[in-house]
Formats: structure tokens, sequence, C-alpha cells
């Protein structure tokens, strides 16, 4: 992971902690929420405060998430909203971090400028011994506080001001007027100045965990539906493993969340084709020992005649693909029994884009730039197996290809962000029950289309 860490392709853009005035902050909150401290005199720390190094010395990576449903987190500037999620185990829980600090930006940055200020994603499940338990979480509510407490002192304070203004001898109950000066000079003036942090509920219909090897769970959707990395026997009727293609391929048609990348509007498909392939080259070379010499486009092409007969199927299917958006071939009957399949497809734009190309990378596992950007933890479970070549030429083209320009490459492969109501706009009505084979473009059929 050294390699990774070098080319800022893991842990990059954690907020660095070095002042003691913070670590100062940082160990009242981690005492508060753990009953921990840390020795160091320096780390980083993620979106939801979380630092690698301080799991490190605690000998605990869930330190702030315990029982992997319930994350707490500390914050100690705004300027964490630009950071990552490590170790995550919901998909949603970044984006409801973010939320939450862009909805109270001016209020925490107020508040963290004189204390940490820690709260918890909290739901009404507090353990996940079965995936059955995983379908009662319906919403995420968020309530933080300083440690010293200051937005339940405000709301108290501004309860006795109103209370002062509204009883008629107020203003000669010495007691009131005490406790208010009191109050008020931890808190400031509440009346210019007020401090309040709502308590926040986001919704949580589509997502993905790493629980029991990792779920998709699809509840938003015209067909409610459970995708597990691994086959379950807690969720029968619901569930569908990823051995299921023809299942997963036909539910991810009839519910309009998936396009052939060879008709997405604005995107050079005969380039990404080229480059899908480039990665299954590499792979296959990877396994067989061959020697990837500089893995530039022309080493490839001589690993490809080398293999022959050989290449992989996954490499067969998208070359005739290739052809035929080049105009030099016939429309390639790729149905989703066959390898290539779910290389084909990209999210349509619609609110759970990001979800549906994570589950894409997960079908597609031979396009590591795709994992890379969609799905973090799937990417650096799977680069922690391959061989010391493979790394590097996936290190190599990532920070090469990707990390000059993340937003342009995203754009490139995945289209514009879409908008908040793409989503009702993006799906068909529900189609026959019955499964059958899809084909890039959906049903497959004979012939040039």
């Amino acid at each position: 992971m050294k390699r990774l860490i070098e080319k800022g392709l893991m842990f990059g853009n954690l907020v660095e902690v070095s002042s003691p005035a913070l670590i100062d902050r940082y160990n009242r909150a981690l005492a508060h929420l753990t009953g921990k401290r840390t020795e160091l005199t320096d780390f980083h720390i993620d979106i939801s405060g979380f630092s690698p190094e301080v799991g490190e010395e605690l000998g605990d990576e869930r330190y702030l998430n315990p029982n992997g449903c319930n994350r707490q987190f500390i914050l100690l500037t705004t300027a964490q909203k630009s950071a990552p999620l490590l170790n995550v185990t919901f998909s949603t829980s970044r984006g409801i971090l973010r939320q939450f600090i862009e909805a109270n930006e001016a209020q925490l940055f107020a508040l963290t400028a004189r204390d940490a200020v820690a709260g918890e994603l909290a739901n009404s499940v507090f353990e996940v011994s079965s995936p059955t338990r995983l379908l009662d979480i319906r919403q995420i509510t968020i309530e933080a506080d300083t440690i010293g407490g200051h937005v339940a002192d405000a709301a108290k304070l501004a309860q006795k001001i109103e209370r002062f203004r509204q009883e008629p001898a107020g203003w000669r109950d010495d007691v009131l007027i005490a406790e208010m000066i009191g109050m008020a000079k931890k808190t400031g003036d509440v009346t210019r100045v007020p401090i309040a942090l709502p308590k926040m509920t986001f919704e949580q219909a589509n997502f993905w965990t790493s629980h029991f090897g990792g779920l998709y769970v699809f509840r938003d959707v015209k067909l409610p539906a459970v995708i597990s990395v691994m086959p379950q026997s807690g969720l029968e009727g619901l569930v569908m493993d990823l051995s299921s293609r023809n299942r997963i391929a036909d539910w991810l048609e009839r519910c309009g969340l998936v396009e052939p990348i060879v008709k997405a509007r604005a995107m050079d498909s005969a380039a990404v084709l080229r480059q899908k392939m480039d990665f299954i080259l590499v792979d296959a070379a990877d396994a067989l020992n061959l020697d990837l010499g500089l893995a530039t486009r022309n080493d490839l092409r001589k690993i490809a005649r080398q293999l022959g007969a050989a290449l992989p199927e996954e490499f067969q299917g998208l070359s005739r693909l290739l052809a035929w958006v080049e105009g030099g071939g016939d429309w390639p009957r790729i149905t989703s029994e066959h390898p290539a399949y779910f290389y084909t497809l990209r999210a349509r734009a619609h609110a759970d884009r990001d979800l549906v190309n994570m589950l894409l990378s997960q079908l597609a596992p031979l396009d590591v730039r795709q994992m890379f950007i969609t799905h973090k933890e799937l990417f650096y479970s799977s680069y922690a197996s391959w061989s010391d070549r493979k790394r590097g030429y996936v290190a190599d083209f990532l920070e090469r290809e990707y990390m000059v320009d993340k937003a342009g490459a995203r754009r490139a492969l995945f289209g514009a962000e879409p908008a908040m109501d793409e989503a009702e706009r993006a799906a068909p009505k529900a189609k026959s029950r019955r499964t059958h084979l899809a084909g890039p473009w959906g049903p497959a059929r004979k012939g040039r289309r």
C-alpha cells in the first residue's frame, strides 16, 4: 500500500492535526465518545474524525464505529467536509456527513473555533447480527454538540431569556438573571449570535454495506431487491448473489438503472472500450507471468498476439463490440451470460448513479479504473492480492490518467452529475417479471441494429 500512499491514491485529502490545541480538543472528544486518548503529537483525520494513525496506536480500526452501524464522529474543522471516509461500512455515510457539515457550516465554523464537535449517525438498529436487521435501517439521524455542551447550553439560555421576557416579574428574579449571566459567559450573546445545530434526519433507502461480505440494498426502485456478494441464507425471496447474472441484468434493465456505454451521450465509447481491454490484457498477462514491458498499448498488443485463442472472453467480447462501434464489424450478440456483458454498461443519470456504478464495478472487476473511482474498499482489498507487477501498472496508470483530472475522468466515464429529479424520470415502467437474457441494448437481438 506504500506505493498508493506515495502517489496520493490512498489516504489522500486527509486533514492534518498537529497543533497542541487541536490535539487536546481531539482527545477530549475521543475520551467523551470512547473513553480513550491518543499520545500522538501529529496525525491525520478523515471526514468523520477517524485517524488511521490513532487506530493503529489503539489497535482498533473501529474505535469510532464499534458496532459497524452507528458511526460516531469528531469535527475539529469544517475543512473535513472535503476529506474521504475511511473504513466504510455504509455507502451513504460520507454523503450524510458532508451534507450535515455544509448545511450547518457557519455554526460549525464558530463552534469548532472554541471546541470539538462530536456526534453520531444514529439509527434504530444497534446491532447487525443478521442480514434482515439491515432492512430495518430506514433513516439516519444526526445529533451533535461540542464537548463542552455549547449547543445544549445555548438552547437552555434561550429558554431562560424567553422566560425573562415573558414573566412580568422576571426582571426582579435575581436567580434567573444570575443563571443567564453565567451561561452567557460560556455561550456568548445568543440573541445576537444564535447557536444551534438542529437534529437532521436522512433517508437511507438504497445503499451498500460491507456487512455479511457486502450487500447492495435497493428499496426505492420499481422492483426492490438485495444483491449479495456472497450467498446468503437470511434473506430468502429478496436476495440475488453475484452469480445470478441473468437475474441481475434483467432487474437492472427493468428498473431503468443502466445504459450501454456505446449509446451514452457525449462519451467516447471506443476509447473507453480500448482501456477496458487493456486492463483485461494486463490481468491475463500477469496471471501467466508474461513480461508487461513498459505496459504501453503496443506492448499489450504483443501480449494479445501471444495469447491468441487463449485471450479472455471478456477481451474478445469487447473487441467485437469495438469493431462494431468503429464500423468494421457486425453487431455482436453479447448477452448477460457473456463475461463481457457488465463491462458494456454504465449507470443512467439518476440519484443512485454512483451506487449502481459501484455494483457494476463488482460485476466487472477487471476494470480497475472504475473500481478505484466507485468502490475504494473493493479496490484496496483486490490490490493487496495482486502481484507487484500489476500493482505497479495500475498505480502508475491511475496517477497518470486519473489523478491529474479527477472530475474530468469521472465526467468522461459516467457523465455529468445527475439532477435530483432525474431519478423519477429515468426509470421506465416495469416489464414482465420473466427473466430473459439481456444485451447491451436490452434483449439480445440478431443482426446489426
